[in-house]
């Protein structure tokens, strides 16, 4: 399995997790609340991808350009999680007053 898909797959699977089940979960959904529970489930995503790439001089593939595992992971991360949020935010209306 290609490098860049182990990495898109641990990331689908931690946005999920987040989204599906975390978040939604939240007795109380507020930014605060999401807020640092992305933070630790983004830096689990950052640390699986450290612990099965730092030190290898793989490049991986952003179609335009290649980059270390750490850019990739972080940027397609962002790139699966804003529809996700949107959507989050939209159906349980969270505005930047909370």
């Amino acid at each position: 399995m290609p490098p860049e898909l182990v990495l898109l797959i641990v990331n689908a699977v931690l946005m999920a997790y987040a989204y599906l089940w975390v978040y939604p979960a939240l007795p109380r959904k507020t930014w605060g609340a999401i807020l640092w529970r992305d933070t630790v489930i983004s830096l689990a995503a950052v640390g699986l991808a450290a612990a099965l790439y730092w030190g290898t001089d793989y490049r991986f593939s952003l179609i335009l350009f290649e980059t270390n595992w750490l850019i990739f992971s972080v940027l397609t991360l962002f790139t699966i999680e804003t529809p996700l949020f949107l959507w989050f935010a939209r159906k349980y209306n969270l505005s930047f007053d909370d």
